[in-house]
């Protein structure tokens, strides 16, 4: 039988995508995804548990993320779960999980500009509202 190996997260950036060209001028982006929980406990006490997801993009989606997304960002990221491990520079073996997306949308609302249009075009997106720019610019996704 074959596996399935799927993550569908939504949540918020940490902070700033940091990206990055490596040899052959191929985008990665690199950045930290925060999703959090809301239950309520047995006294009826609400709580939250935050969990952190290190999320990497390739290509066209690190491009994107760079240009677009920012610290506190919303986005939905789906991808899948790739475990990397290596020695660092003191022998030690260090290991880290990470999401790698294959699909992104933005799921902030833009801040309009008196005047603009505020109809996007991207409703069945998931409700993602792009910053305008060049309508000749295709999206990687």
């Amino acid at each position: 039988m074959r596996g399935v190996n799927r993550v569908m997260l939504i949540g918020n950036l940490g902070k700033d995508p940091d990206m990055q060209h490596l040899e052959g001028n191929i985008a990665v982006a690199k950045f930290p995804l925060a999703t959090t929980e809301t239950f309520k406990d047995r006294n009826g006490k609400l709580v939250s548990q935050t969990e952190w997801h290190t999320v990497v993009l390739w290509r066209g989606l690190a491009e994107l993320a760079h240009k677009y997304l920012h610290k506190s960002s919303l986005v939905y990221i789906e991808g899948r779960l790739r475990t990397r491990t290596w020695e660092d520079k003191d022998g030690n073996r260090k290991i880290a999980t990470e999401i790698v997306g294959d699909n992104l949308i933005m799921l902030d609302k833009r801040a309009d500009a008196p005047g603009q249009n505020n109809d996007s075009g991207m409703e069945g997106m998931g409700g993602s509202d792009l910053p305008l720019g060049d309508p000749s610019e295709t999206l990687p996704y």
